[in-house]
């Protein structure tokens, strides 16, 4: 997308087209207006369209453009937070609502991809997260614990049956999720959009918002060559929220702590190299600080990710790295030549805890999915379009309806991260 190759890397290159859209152009009426074309606008698009409410959607760049096109494809339960950590974070009425809700998410996913012939290259067959060493497998274990007292189908496998999955005898356990898999992301959004638009949803594309006021108890917002006037707005951007001059709700910029985050692809692996890489065909990642995350695409290539971003000097860093992190997880893969490359950000919160806001008088947004964007911002599109429309109440909400508070010292965490990846990448899977 914008002639950046680095920005979607395979998924643009395997993605079925995205639905044909075009930019604004003249004035029109919804009951709700949507920014942002991401798994939670569309999702909310979805729903309100399907509940027969009028609602446009308003994207600036095309769909999937910011984190929805570009992560890992991961469709996990829960947050990267540990359960009882969630109910500690949000208290005893929403810590136990959001995690029935996000442990319920990937279903939604996968019933949505089924319902509505979303080819995705959906997976149903679980995740693994990979312990690293003594201490990895005791996260692992105490987070078998806590998701099983919620009666989770989660198992921790000992390490004969992590190697027998992963393909690999690097990791002293694993803990495999059934609830879990993974999907084609950027395939995913543009399924979603489809669904969307055949319930009657409007979609704009290259139409970003640069103004936005209220008339007479409405909204209007409005873009380079039009406006939409409605009652609600949901504000649906993340980590992809704009902070030029002017621009609107940079609050929400402001309280996420970006954490840049690459992957690369292999070549096709042969038909030998298939059945002794992640033979199940679940989607993994480890226990590390600055994870590795790897899985397969259905035509075969092996995607490895981690914390980084590929621009500067980082580029040769984090490719290195990819290439002696992969000879060391599958010896038999030491060599093997890359396709493609991407890297994006991901909206991180002080307490990794997504956070819900009221903006302004009939304006809500959701965002600081941490990582966790797929199922969440899924099952979050659908909260927010049923709050919308008054089939859920402020008090039946999943999360608290809270004030936006900006991250202290966010430009020198966001410094950390980027190069604090690439100096631990420099070291990294060096034996």
């Amino acid at each position: 997308m914008r002639n950046d190759p680095r920005s979607h890397g395979l998924w643009e290159l395997s993605a079925p087209p995205a639905p044909v859209t075009m930019a604004l152009a003249g004035d029109i009426d919804a009951d709700v207006v949507i920014v942002g074309a991401g798994y939670t606008g569309l999702s909310a698009a979805l729903h309100l369209a399907a509940a027969g409410v009028s609602v446009v959607v308003l994207e600036a760049v095309e769909i999937g453009f910011g984190g929805s096109g570009r992560n890992v494809g991961l469709v996990n339960a829960g947050l990267w937070v540990m359960p009882e950590d969630v109910v500690d974070g949000l208290g005893p009425v929403h810590g136990p609502r959001i995690l029935r809700l996000l442990g319920d998410a990937p279903s939604m996913v996968f019933d949505l991809v089924g319902r509505h012939g979303i080819a995705c290259e959906a997976e149903h067959k679980g995740t693994l997260h990979c312990g690293v060493g003594h201490a990895g497998l005791a996260s692992l274990k105490e987070r078998e614990r806590q998701w099983r007292r919620l009666g989770a189908p989660v198992r921790l496998l000992d390490p004969d049956e992590t190697r027998e999955n992963v393909g690999s005898g690097v990791y002293a356990g694993a803990l495999l999720d059934a609830r879990a898999g993974t999907i084609q992301p950027l395939a995913y959004a543009r399924g979603l959009a489809a669904a969307a638009l055949a319930a009657g949803a409007r979609i704009h594309t290259a139409s970003p918002v640069v103004s936005a006021r209220q008339e007479g108890g409405r909204w209007r917002l409005w873009t380079e060559a039009g406006s939409v006037r409605a009652a609600k707005v949901i504000v649906a951007t993340n980590a992809y929220t704009t902070v030029h001059a002017g621009a609107l709700w940079p609050e929400i910029r402001a309280e996420l702590i970006h954490l840049p985050y690459f992957n690369i692809a292999t070549v096709k692996l042969d038909a030998a190299q298939l059945g002794s890489v992640l033979p199940q065909k679940q989607g993994a990642w480890d226990t590390k600080e600055v994870l590795t995350s790897f899985r397969l695409d259905r035509a075969g290539r092996l995607v490895i990710g981690s914390v980084g971003a590929l621009r500067g000097a980082g580029l040769s860093v984090h490719r290195q790295w990819a290439a002696r992190a992969l000879a060391r997880i599958y010896p038999q893969l030491a060599g093997i030549g890359f396709e493609s490359e991407w890297f994006g950000s991901i909206g991180m919160t002080v307490d990794d805890l997504p956070r819900l806001h009221r903006l302004a008088e009939n304006v809500v947004s959701i965002s600081g999915y941490n990582g966790r964007g797929i199922a969440p911002g899924t099952v979050f599109g659908r909260v927010l379009a049923d709050f919308v429309r008054g089939v859920v109440s402020e008090a039946e909400l999943p999360l608290p309806v809270s004030d936006v508070v900006p991250a202290r010292a966010r430009r020198v965490r966001e410094a950390v991260y980027e190069y604090g990846s690439a100096a631990a990448h420099l070291v990294g899977a060096r034996v």
